[in-house]
């Protein structure tokens, strides 16, 4: 009988239930089973919480293949804390027919009542993980309270400091507390400032990027982040509004109102899940607020405000663009997007989008130069080349080039032959291994295993020959099918897009015939690459 042990501990260690006693303490029990063969899986530093753990795949991996027969643990919280990861587990190794020993409870599968008790223990050992983790929660939000920083990404304007206080029985404690970072808090300031100057987060944005001002971690500002600064209580100078404003919303307060700013915690559930903000806990911080309440209320009111207005949709232009998703900046290499822009000086109903260098834009000008150009002008530029472009020239040597390299090519008659030879070869190995079992010579053995080996070293070189033609024949058929679609779509392109108006359709005809266009706007110059066969996808 083979068995297979597995061990795991969640931090690396040599106390207690080491990975090695757990080991040891498995092979001694399994001694009365007549184990023949030991498979051991090792993960140390892994949390029983999910079975994502290396040794433990392919411990399951193993079971599939059938390379063992019994699975010795030493607990079971040990295989996993989750009642659904071990009964998925246990399932599993019933389906293959392999029995699972737990020593320590003393479970053993292949009885009913110890099936049975099994899925107990693992209910008790998920309702062990979950009570601790709701108590470490607990734990958690009671430090919250008392306003100390518990770590995490440090916000603007702070970096955490650890600092050392005597408690009631002049024990010495430690907490983290936000100390300030002078330069980063005047630019607070400034953003504060400025949203009431401009009342629109967009041109604070602008002002950060044409002020070269950085984020925390070097990064450009962001909208999302201007708006996370203004709504942050972590700057506001504590006092009887600010908390009577934030309870008024729903959130949990505490501490006493003394001109510190708040920290806010239990905002999220699994990092990615908000919380609802009846959950949320803000308590007084240990450090100084900079943001006077007056006209932090202000910004929240004003935030208020600009949110239920109905803002108008921008930088999508109308849907009369051609290029949308073709068109880059030569300049800088990125996707030039669509601006709606002025309405026309002669034609009172007209108004005339453009095509705008996103890094430009998203960058106020900062990263790229390149000029704009008006939507209409770039599409009728592009359709003159085509239509100026001898499409039906180019298929016809795009059709010659297909028709003379299908000709030419000589890798399926290749392949047919080696894989011919390698046949032949494995039937003469067939033969010698006949004629091995049935001689009783010595030498004449010998002699015939030499000819095994040459020959086995002749198929194996072969297969390599082979899988090498295979691939070049692969490339080679993909790309004359990619030939063949260029040809289609340029023959699709000739005969519909004129006589269609489906502006999605036409886009996608252009999209089956270009890789892609760039515009230099400084030079005024305009580039269509075509596709090819060895390019179309």
């Amino acid at each position: 009988m083979k068995a297979a042990i597995y061990s795991r501990k969640s931090i690396f260690t040599g106390k207690g239930e080491s990975i090695e006693n757990q080991i040891e303490l498995c092979k001694d029990y399994s001694q009365k089973l007549n184990i023949t063969e030991y498979y051991i899986y090792e993960d140390e530093g892994f949390s029983g919480g999910n079975t994502n753990r290396p040794q433990f795949q392919q411990l399951l991996k193993d079971a599939k293949s059938k390379k063992f027969d019994v699975l010795v643990c030493y607990r079971l919280d040990r295989i996993s804390r989750n009642v659904a990861d071990f009964s998925t587990t246990l399932e599993m190794l019933q389906q293959y027919n392999i029995d699972f020993i737990s020593i320590k409870e003393q479970f053993d599968t292949t009885t009913p009542m110890g099936r049975a008790m099994i899925y107990i223990s693992s209910v008790f050992a998920q309702l062990e993980r979950e009570t601790i983790a709701e108590r470490v929660r607990d734990n958690m939000l009671q430090l919250a309270k008392s306003g100390r920083w518990l770590g995490g990404q440090e916000p603007y304007g702070f970096t955490a400091e650890k600092i050392t206080y005597a408690d009631e029985e002049f024990k010495e404690r430690s907490l983290m507390k936000l100390s300030p970072l002078k330069e980063e808090l005047e630019i607070i300031k400034m953003i504060f400032n400025k949203y009431i100057e401009n009342q629109s987060i967009s041109q604070v944005v602008k002002h950060l990027m044409l002020g070269n001002f950085k984020g925390k971690n070097g990064g450009d500002w962001a909208t999302m982040q201007v708006r996370r600064v203004l709504k942050n209580p972590l700057y506001v100078k504590s006092d009887k509004k600010i908390e009577t404003y934030l309870k008024s919303i729903g959130i949990n307060v505490y501490g006493e109102p003394n001109g510190n700013g708040y920290l806010t915690y239990n905002k999220t559930k699994n990092v990615t899940m908000d919380r609802d903000i009846t959950e949320w806990i803000a308590a007084v911080g240990k450090h100084s607020g900079v943001i006077d309440s007056d006209l932090w209320l202000e910004v929240q009111a004003l935030l208020d405000t600009n949110k239920n207005k109905k803002i108008p949709r921008l930088g999508t232009g109308d849907n009369s663009a051609l290029l949308p998703g073709l068109l880059k900046c030569k300049i800088c290499g990125a996707n030039m997007k669509i601006k709606q822009g002025h309405k026309s000086m002669t034609q009172e109903e007209t108004r005339y989008d453009y095509y705008v260098c996103g890094a430009k834009e998203n960058s106020y000008g900062t990263k790229c130069k390149n000029s704009n150009i008006r939507v209409d002008r770039l599409d009728n530029l592009v359709l003159g080349e085509i239509r100026a472009y001898n499409k039906e020239l180019l298929m016809e040597e795009l059709a010659a080039v297909l028709e003379n390299e299908v000709a030419e090519n000589v890798l399926p008659n290749q392949i047919h032959t080696i894989r011919d030879n390698i046949r032949t070869k494995e039937k003469e190995i067939s033969n010698l291994v006949k004629e091995l079992r049935k001689d009783s010579d010595e030498i004449t053995k010998e002699y015939i295993r030499t000819d095994i080996k040459l020959i086995h070293s002749e198929i194996t070189k072969l297969k390599e020959n082979l899988e090498d033609l295979e691939q070049n024949n692969n490339s080679f058929n993909e790309q004359v099918f990619n030939t063949q679609l260029v040809i289609d779509s340029l023959d699709k392109f000739n005969n519909e897009f004129d006589t269609r108006e489906d502006m999605p359709y036409k886009r996608k005809l252009l999209k089956d015939i270009i890789e892609h266009v760039t515009w230099d706007g400084l030079n005024q110059e305009l580039k269509i690459v075509f596709f090819t066969g060895d390019k179309k996808k």
